[in-house]
Parts: structure tokens; sequence; C-alpha cells
């Protein structure tokens, strides 16, 4: 049985361990959108970023739930897209994590659609 940590984390935190789990493999144009100041808005943080193949956008997916869950014991509240593997939603409450195949990511165009929110794309470290 796994030892649930689950120490209270801020949306913040939790926004970048998601970003982190993305970076663990190597997701493209990893973007933070702060939706905390815009009206309706469904969740504080979407952390957006696209993958290659549908086991690169997988592995990220699953990638971002094991930092997630090894650092603060959350489990997502909801997912969904793991049979399609073109957009794969992690849904933390508080913090969306959108896993897209490229293609995928511009016909849905997040960045543009909430563009009221606060922008920030997270540059990949180089090697």
């Amino acid at each position: 049985m796994k030892q649930r940590k689950n120490k209270e984390v801020s949306s913040q935190e939790l926004c970048q361990l998601v970003a982190k789990g993305m970076m663990e493999k190597k997701a493209q144009e990893i973007a933070i959108l702060d939706l905390r100041n815009v009206k309706n808005a469904v969740a504080d943080y979407f952390v957006i970023c696209s993958g290659n193949s549908d086991t690169q956008i997988d592995a990220i997916a699953d990638s971002v739930e094991e930092e997630v869950y090894k650092t603060s014991g959350i489990d997502p509240w909801h997912k969904e897209g793991k049979t399609n593997r073109e957009w794969i939603l992690i849904d933390y409450v508080d913090v969306v994590a959108h896993v897209f195949k490229k293609d995928r990511r511009k016909y849905y165009d997040l960045e543009e659609l909430w563009g009221d929110a606060e922008l920030t794309i997270i540059e990949e470290s180089v090697a």
C-alpha cells in the first residue's frame, strides 16, 4: 500500500510540479496560463504542452501524475483522453494539465481561447 503524503500544496506549487513532470519527458512548448484573474475561469492554472507521438504524450501524462503524486500525494480528480492519445487532460481541480499531440494543440488553441490569462512559456533546458 502506498504511503500518502498529501501535504497542503498551493495551486502555484501544483502548477510547478505539473510542469516538472512534463519536462521530465521532454514535452515541447510548455505554457502556463494563469487564470486566477480571469472572470469565470474553471481553474487557477492550465499547464499546456505538446508531444510528437502517441507514445510520448502518454509518457508525459504518466510523468505528470507520478511527479505530482510522489511530491504531494495528490491523485487527479479527473482525467480523460488516454484512449485516443491526441489530447490528454489531467484535472487537479485548481490546476489542469493539457498534453496535446502537436496538430491537436494548434486546432484547439487554448492559449488564444483563454487570451485574458497571463501566459508564461517554460524555456526548454539545453543539455
